[in-house]
């Protein structure tokens, strides 16, 4: 979901932090199990502020039965275990919100310019856009195959003058472990940084990151 999608929702419910998902019972089978179901829950906190992704789970469970399977979710959903996770995810979600709001009253940083889109409008500005050094691609984390996750996730990155990566803000997340690991791989690259009439210039770029299944 895109932050600024998060942030209209969060503002629609008039709450610092709000929790959305969605739970599913499937039928399943494998070579082992011939038949059995799997039970699970997608669950993800966000903060209304900033509309960025404090946390997420999928508990899930299989069994024989689908009722089966459905109870035993529901106990996992309802624990005091699941609901302290979430409480605490949001609890240092507010203290990190608190240190960034000082950190940005403090900060005389200069402003950083953001790309253009397009190489055609950067030429008419006069402006080389950041280019890597060699492109990374994100693994497929088992977090996400477990749940045969399929997203975009978008980064905004501030390239300095030198080409190494400042800032890196998750613009669109995912969860199931896509976002950290996108975070994780971009913070790995090396620009070509940006130019603006031969001069280098620190610039913020966005970076997109498509996330398919593997093929069997």
């Amino acid at each position: 979901m895109p932050v600024s999608e998060a942030r209209a929702l969060g503002e629609a419910m008039d709450s610092d932090f709000f929790i959305i998902g969605d739970a599913q019972t499937l039928r399943r089978s494998s070579s082992e199990t011939p038949v059995y179901y799997e039970s699970y829950a997608s669950i993800f906190a966000i903060s209304s502020r900033t509309g960025r992704l404090v946390f997420w789970d999928r508990p899930h469970v299989e069994s024989a039965a689908a009722q089966n399977a459905e109870e035993n979710l529901r106990r996992i959903l309802t624990d005091k275990a699941t609901l302290e996770h979430c409480v605490n995810a949001i609890r240092m979600a507010q203290v990190d919100e608190a240190n960034r709001r000082a950190v940005a009253l403090d900060t005389r940083a200069p402003l950083i310019e953001e790309a253009p889109d397009g190489e055609n409008t950067a030429d008419a500005e006069g402006l080389r856009l950041p280019k890597p050094y060699r492109r990374l691609r994100p693994a497929y984390p088992e977090s996400a195959a477990r749940a045969e996750v399929e997203a975009t996730v978008d980064v905004v990155v501030d390239v300095r003058a030198d080409g190494e990566v400042g800032n890196v803000e998750v613009a669109r997340w995912a969860g199931f472990g896509l976002d950290e690991i996108t975070v994780a791989t971009v913070r790995q690259l090396h620009f070509f940084p940006a130019y603006r009439n031969g001069t280098p210039i620190p610039m913020r770029v966005l970076l997109r990151y498509n996330f398919r299944k593997p093929s069997q």
